[in-house]
């Protein structure tokens, strides 16, 4: 495997940690990060919310890597199950996820999933 592939399985097994500063050193300070069914985010403040809402949610978090495979520009590109422990439960989330990686750093990071798929996952609130 090359660099960036390693790198970018560091990142995805940083997850299980859960912890949003660790994650955080993986990007540039100018990263765009687009969760394709949202608007993108760029730049440290606006990735560091968005993770945090997904981190802030789960009780435990594995992401599961099935493929993984890197272009001669040096993309890597990950097909995964995205799981989150909320409430008890595991919600999974297949995703495609393409990260673009540049002097030992996130540069763009794209994921495409199924929004409703997620959502449908999440335990009822109360009194809902």
């Amino acid at each position: 495997m090359s660099a960036n592939t390693d790198f970018i399985l560091e990142f995805i097994h940083a997850w299980s940690r859960n912890d949003v500063d660790e994650l955080m050193g993986y990007f540039a300070e100018d990263c765009i990060y687009h969760n394709i069914p949202m608007a993108p985010v760029t730049g440290g403040e606006g990735i560091r919310k968005t993770i945090e809402g997904f981190a802030g949610m789960a009780e435990a978090i594995e992401w599961v890597v099935h493929q993984i495979a890197e272009n001669d520009a040096g993309v890597v590109l990950t097909e995964r199950t995205d799981r989150f422990q909320v409430g008890g439960n595991w919600i999974e989330l297949p995703v495609m996820g393409t990260f673009e990686v540049h002097h030992g750093k996130i540069t763009a990071w794209r994921d495409y999933f199924d929004m409703n798929q997620f959502t449908a996952q999440l335990p009822a609130s109360p009194g809902g």
